[in-house]
């Protein structure tokens, strides 16, 4: 079995890692995914052995990943601009009533 796995990825990881380098802009990012993607296909590899071509199932799985990762990142990002800390205004009738209350000893 190690053998098989260890022949895919010697003949696969560099390819598939500069195809997402091309997508992500990151080299480590790229590795990081498709690194991955071969540690997935090595716990699945007795169903993944049968299969016509096993390294696209390897490259299915790792540009879903990078997806994945791009679209958490955008949603991230859209959520950190988007998000400002809500204050009661100090013309709310509960700020008053609290406001004396908590400057008594």
């Amino acid at each position: 079995m190690l053998s098989a796995t260890d022949d895919l990825y010697a003949a696969n990881f560099t390819s598939l890692t500069t195809q997402l380098y091309a997508y992500f802009g990151d080299r480590q990012e790229a590795q990081d995914v498709v690194q991955e993607a071969f540690c997935r296909a090595l716990t699945r590899w007795r169903q993944i052995s049968t299969y016509e071509d096993p390294v696209a199932w390897v490259r299915r799985v790792a540009w879903n990943l990078a997806t994945s990762n791009v679209r958490r990142s955008r949603v991230a990002a859209a959520f950190r601009r988007g998000y400002r800390p809500e204050y009661a205004p100090a013309s709310c009738p509960g700020a008053r009533s609290v406001r004396p209350k908590l400057s008594q000893p």
